[in-house]
């Protein structure tokens, strides 16, 4: 016999060495093939791929430190371009419905934010904000970025009552409609630009007398007969009990207020990937969004990225759980790989003997 195995032989070996291991109903003090750290739609598809795979799972839910558990769809109502359901879905039930699906396969929870990590050496060690730690063979980061939003009362309010911070979730629900877009910079031409496909007018508020935007995306808005502008003004308020009816205007030179009717509010003012914990720790890029090397894996062998956690362009669901996908999938190749490399040495070593 020789120290060669293909893929699927390699997989029945780490599947078999795995099941010798009586899991713990204790989760600390157990060596996790996987742990993966966030709740969104990346983090729940890893764990679908990674436990269906046999690889002993562990979630990171999350409470607030590294982001939203659920990630940002806990803040959207319904869902319609997510596929499979024809309807649409509430954010909030898709995430339930995704959290159940992993844990069918066996994975594994822990409803508490990652405090430290240690990617020095494997087992990768990860210490959670009550002080246990957890030790993996593979780590998968998914903690999501999260929206910049104005910082008002009223604006938390109302966020999935007419505030929002992706047009191309919620544009479709402002056909024929009049929406405010806050921001200077692509993100805030693009989203305007996009939502003239469903609003009647969009009316862009600035802080500023000029655009950040690149000079193509300005050129584009100001071309667009449906966009309108405000500028050296600021959104004070949000207007509305049950959904968006107004936002009040200050302008910053004359310090005069003003009202604006309008049917929603879309906050374009950046996002901020939530990646503080691995700052030093993994390459990013000067936003701080983590960088990927190799598909999904990060500069450190064994860790991997999914979702908007790396995702500077698209901010999806569905992109995001195809991340999630893609990083179990790398994960599962990761550590397949060290067991045939493990059982190619020993077959060697008995081959001297």
């Amino acid at each position: 016999m020789t120290g060669t195995r293909t893929r699927a032989q390699a997989a029945d070996i780490g599947a078999a060495e795995r099941r010798k291991t009586t899991m713990a109903d204790e989760k600390t003090g157990v060596l996790w093939d996987a742990i993966i750290i966030g709740s969104g739609p990346a983090g729940w598809t890893a764990a679908i791929y990674a436990a269906r795979a046999t690889l002993k799972t562990l979630v990171f839910t999350g409470l607030e430190r590294g982001g939203l558990p659920g990630g940002q769809l806990m803040l959207t109502t319904e869902v319609e371009n997510y596929p499979g359901f024809r309807n649409g879905i509430m954010g909030p039930e898709l995430m339930e419905e995704m959290r159940e699906q992993a844990v069918r396969f066996g994975t594994q929870l822990v409803e508490d934010d990652v405090a430290s990590v240690d990617f020095s050496r494997r087992p990768f060690t990860l210490t959670a904000e009550d002080g246990q730690e957890y030790k993996g063979r593979a780590v998968i980061i998914a903690t999501g970025a999260s929206a910049l939003w104005l910082g008002l009362d009223s604006e938390k309010r109302l966020q999935g009552r007419g505030v929002s911070a992706c047009a191309t979730c919620d544009g479709f629900f402002f056909k024929g409609k009049d929406v405010v877009v806050v921001g200077g910079g692509d993100t805030a031409m693009e989203e305007a630009s996009f939502l003239t496909n469903y609003a009647t007018r969009v009316t862009v508020v600035h802080r500023r007398n000029e655009l950040r935007a690149s000079k193509i995306m300005q050129e584009r808005a100001f071309r667009n007969s449906k966009i309108e502008f405000v500028w050296d003004s600021a959104v004070v308020d949000v207007l509305g009990e049950h959904g968006v009816e107004g936002v009040r205007l200050k302008n910053l030179k004359s310090g005069d207020e003003s009202e604006l009717k309008t049917d929603g509010l879309f906050i374009a003012i950046g996002h901020k990937p939530n990646t503080e914990l691995f700052a030093g720790k993994l390459d990013m890029d000067p936003n701080g969004y983590i960088i990927q090397h190799d598909r999904t894996e990060t500069n450190i062998p064994g860790v991997f990225a999914a979702g908007d956690v790396s995702d500077t362009r698209y901010r999806q669901a569905v992109t995001a759980a195809g991340d999630g996908c893609r990083a179990a999938l790398d994960a599962e190749h990761f550590l397949t790989g060290e067991v045939a490399l493990d059982w190619g040495h020993a077959e060697a070593e008995a081959a001297k003997a």
